[in-house]
This record gives C-alpha cells, structure tokens and sequence, in this order.
C-alpha cells in the first residue's frame, strides 16, 4: 500500500483505503484494491505489494514507480498487472487466474 517512508515531526499524511478482505474464484481475476487519499501538496512516488508468508515473513510481489514503471517479480510475471494508468494514488493491482 502507498505510504510516505518518511515525514517530518507533525507532518500530516493522507489516508489509505485498502478492502480487510477479498473474495477471489479459482481461475479467475481479482483485482486487489488500494487508494492513497492524499493531502494537499501530496503525491505518490512508489506503491510496493509484499506477500506476507509464513511467519510473518513478506515477499515482494510488485512495485509500481511513477518514474520507472511495474516491476513485477518472477513468480508473478504476467499474472500482476496495474489496474489503472495515471496517478499512482490508485495503486490497485489485477492477480490473474
């Protein structure tokens, strides 16, 4: 989900607005929703997907940059798509089959 790395003492930061759960069927697409509300002056410059395994582990699935494009990682290439273009406030991706 899209959240700043860093903002200084007293900064206020926009919200994101991810669903708690999503319902999938086997051998279909789902699309994994994620929205950054962004404050005034704000703008999203990295979205990063992370699986989280067993024990707490997480894996890096997707990155989105608003300067270098999707980086998708080899168990997932060409099942990961972005599902919108344009800002990446709307960081929502399409898992495939």
């Amino acid at each position: 989900a899209p959240v700043p790395s860093w903002l200084p003492a007293g900064c206020r930061s926009g919200v994101v607005e991810v669903q708690r759960s999503v319902t999938a069927v086997l051998g279909q697409d789902v699309v994994l929703p994620c929205r950054y509300r962004a404050q005034e002056q704000e703008q999203v410059v990295q979205v990063t997907w992370l699986k989280r395994g067993p024990a707490g582990r997480s894996a890096e699935v997707a990155v989105l940059n608003r300067q270098h494009g999707e980086h998708v990682q080899e168990p997932y290439a060409g099942r990961v798509l972005r599902r919108a273009s344009g800002a990446l406030e709307d960081g929502a991706i399409v898992l495939r089959n």
